[in-house]
């Protein structure tokens, strides 16, 4: 089983965040901040990963430290738990309508982070979450599990659709990128022998 788990205590979080990317899509999920939890659930259910992730942070200052650490603590577990990625997918790409809007999410764990964003938000907050907290979530996600990763918003007005759309999509395109290919033979999805660098 590809599994890890993490903990991470600072100043501003304490996070305990388990993973199995060879899971059913179980959730376990609470940071403190209700849309998160929405949106890290529907990640788990759609990418098929597991996921508990349990944080107690800093709220009383803002959500900032909160979100960054859910991130970074879930990319790290992944990132644990795929190893050396030896006979992995690694490429995933999807489309995601939600109602009225259409959302495209494309990655590579490759190794090396890189982050897009072509997307926003025509309102502050969603529920009580800061809608500019969104593109560091994904930031921050890309760079702890070692991600090129592109999402862009094609169209679309809802804020409620457009973040659920983007994590949907980011969620099946994970899905793909982990999940094992028994052609590869236990091969690792490079030329040069290794991912990263």
């Amino acid at each position: 089983m590809r599994t890890a788990r993490i903990e991470r205590k600072t100043s501003e979080t304490d996070i305990a965040v388990e993973v199995n990317l060879d899971g059913t899509g179980r959730y376990d999920i609470s940071t403190g901040i209700g849309f998160l939890d929405h949106m890290i659930e529907q990640f788990s259910r759609h990418s098929l990963i597991d996921i508990t992730c349990r944080i107690k942070g800093d709220l009383h200052v803002d959500q900032h430290h909160t979100t960054e650490d859910s991130a970074i603590a879930i990319g790290q577990a992944i990132a644990q738990a795929l190893g050396d990625k030896a006979g992995i997918g690694r490429y995933g790409a999807a489309y995601s309508p939600m109602d009225e809007v259409l959302a495209r999410v494309a990655l590579d764990i490759s190794g090396r982070p890189y982050f897009v964003w072509k997307a926003g938000f025509s309102q502050p907050r969603l529920g009580e979450m800061d809608t500019e907290l969104f593109e560091h979530w994904f930031h921050s996600i890309a760079q702890a599990v070692g991600i090129t990763l592109h999402i862009e918003l094609l169209y679309g007005s809802n804020n409620h659709h457009i973040v659920e759309g983007i994590f949907k999509g980011f969620a099946r395109a994970m899905r793909q990128a982990v999940e094992l290919d028994p052609r590869k033979g236990g091969a690792v999805p490079s030329t040069k022998g290794q991912l990263g660098g």
